[in-house]
C-alpha cells in the first residue's frame, strides 16, 4: 500500500473580531467568533523513496512563496518533534486567495500537522503524537493555526487564537466572500491599528459585551447580530482613499444585494455577507467593483479537515 494521503483545508471568517492592546510578548489579545466554511484548498501528501529529496509543487492563481511557506514550516517543525524523515511530495491546490483574512495560510498548516501525523501512525512510527502536542506546534506556526485542527462549524476564540470553544454555528445562511483587488499583510495591519488607537489616546480595552451574551446572539438572525471588527474601522478611517472606497463600495454592494449582516474578516482584505434562511445567497444581482474575486458558499457543515483517501 503506497502512503498517499490528500486532505482538506477549509477557510474561515470572523463574524467578530476585538483586538485588545499589545501583550509583553508583543502579540495582541483577540476576542473573535470563527466560522469555517466549506470552500478552502487541499493538499496531497505521497511518502517517497528513501534518499530522495522532498518535492513541493503549487496549483492556483496566485504564487506563493517558496521560501518561508508556511506548509514547509509545518513539515519541518513535525519532523524536528517527531523525527518522522520520510521524503515527501507534496501538491498544494490553491483556492484560498493571499491576504485575504480567511486563514488560507493557517489551515493549510494545521491540515500538514494532521496529515503527516496521519501517514507517520500508517507508517508505524514508534512515536505517537497527541492531540495537545499537535496544538502546540500549531500555536509556534500561527495564531490561527488551532482552530483549523478540528475546525467545524463555529467557536469562541480568545487569547492570541490558543483558547477555542467550539459553539453552535449559526441557522441556515449563505456566505458570499468577496476580496477587493488588493491584499493586507497582518503585521501591517496590527502596526496601523497599534498607531490608530496611540493617536486616539487608547489602548482597545474598551467595554464589549460577555462571551456569553457574544455566543447567545449567534443563534438570533444575523440582522441583529452585535458584532463588529476593530481592523475595518482603523481602515475606512485611516486607510488610502482607494481602499476606503473599494470597503465602502463592496459593504454597501453587499447591504444592497440583501445582506442580513457584513463585515471584514480578519485584518482583511476579503469581506463577507450573510444571507439568511440558506436560500442560495444574494436576492438581486451584486455589482462589486474592483473585486477580484467573489465566492457563494456555506458553513462547515461536517468536520473540517477531512481526510479525502
Amino acid at each position: 500500500m503506497r502512503n498517499v494521503l490528500s486532505i482538506e483545508a477549509p477557510c474561515k471568517i470572523n463574524l467578530h473580531l476585538r483586538v485588545k492592546g499589545r501583550r509583553t510578548d508583543g502579540f495582541h489579545d483577540l476576542k473573535s467568533i470563527f466560522l469555517a466554511l466549506a470552500f478552502g484548498d487541499t493538499l496531497h501528501f505521497e511518502c517517497g523513496e528513501a534518499g530522495a529529496g522532498d518535492e513541493f509543487l503549487v496549483e492556483g492563481r496566485e504564487e506563493l512563496p517558496r521560501r518561508d511557506n508556511i506548509v514547509l514550516k509545518a513539515v519541518n517543525l513535525f519532523r524536528a518533534r517527531t523525527g518522522f524523515d520520510a521524503p515527501l511530495r507534496i501538491r498544494l491546490e490553491k483556492r484560498i486567495p493571499l491576504g485575504a483574512g480567511l486563514g488560507g495560510g493557517s489551515s493549510d498548516a494545521a491540515s500538514t500537522l494532521l496529515a503527516l501525523n496521519a501517514l507517520m501512525g500508517r507508517m508505524g512510527h514508534p512515536l505517537s503524537i497527541g492531540g495537545e502536542a499537535l496544538r502546540q506546534m500549531a500555536l509556534e506556526l500561527g495564531s490561527d493555526v488551532p482552530f483549523f485542527l478540528g475546525a467545524s462549524g463555529a467557536a469562541y476564540v480568545t487569547g492570541r487564537g490558543e483558547h477555542i470553544r467550539p459553539i453552535p454555528g449559526p441557522p441556515d445562511c449563505a456566505v458570499l466572500l468577496v476580496k477587493p483587488g488588493f491584499s493586507r499583510n497582518t503585521a501591517g495591519a496590527f502596526g496601523l491599528l497599534d498607531a490608530h488607537r496611540l493617536d486616539a489616546g487608547g489602548s482597545g480595552n474598551r467595554a464589549e459585551l460577555s462571551e456569553q451574551a457574544l455566543v447567545e446572539a449567534l443563534k438570533g438572525p444575523p440582522a441583529l447580530w452585535p458584532y463588529g471588527n476593530d481592523f475595518l474601522e482603523v481602515f475606512l478611517a485611516q486607510g488610502e482613499n482607494a481602499e476606503r472606497d473599494a470597503y465602502r463600495a463592496i459593504l454597501g454592494g453587499l447591504a444592497e444585494a440583501g445582506a442580513d449582516f457584513c463585515g471584514l474578516t480578519g485584518s482583511g482584505s476579503a469581506c463577507f455577507g450573510i444571507f439568511a434562511g440558506g436560500g442560495g445567497g444574494p436576492v438581486g444581482p451584486v455589482l462589486l467593483k474592483p473585486e477580484v474575486f467573489t465566492l457563494l458558499t456555506f458553513p462547515l457543515a461536517r468536520l473540517g479537515n477531512a481526510v479525502l483517501k
